[in-house]
């Protein structure tokens, strides 16, 4: 618990996700082509910035080799993964797995599956189906 003197710093929300890309307009091309991102803008020396629910997300080129590395999982969450994962399919999106339950929750059933995007970083979809 904070008292009236102790300052809080107020962190309400995740801004930004850096995506390590080696190709960075192949990237772009990918979220924008296929995860059906809206692109927000690019910036030199070769950012392209996305905007995911109010979430950005930023691909950029590594600038050390400490952090030329698989980003973290991203989960994107959508309504129908079923459908989702035929159209990325369509696309030519190469899947880990198929969509699966993950878990019985009281309301409603997770399920995920996973994919790579054109800089091989792993990602989910994942969607919260109501019963």
């Amino acid at each position: 618990m904070t008292t009236a003197t102790e300052k809080t710093i107020g962190i309400a929300r995740l801004g930004q996700i850096q995506i390590p890309t080696h190709d960075v307009d192949r990237a772009a091309n990918f979220y924008e082509q296929v995860l059906g991102l809206k692109l927000l803008f690019k910036a030199p020396p070769g950012l392209a910035f996305f905007d995911c629910g109010g979430v950005r997300l930023m691909l950029d080129r590594p600038e050390k080799p400490e952090f030329d590395h698989p980003s973290s999982i991203l989960y994107f969450a959508v309504p129908d993964i079923q459908a989702a994962h035929a159209a990325m399919k369509d696309k030519g999106v190469k899947f880990e797995d198929e969509p699966h339950l993950i878990a019985r929750m009281p309301d409603h059933d997770l399920w995920m599956t996973f994919f790579r995007d054109s800089e091989g970083n792993l990602l989910g979809l994942m969607s919260e189906v109501k019963r």
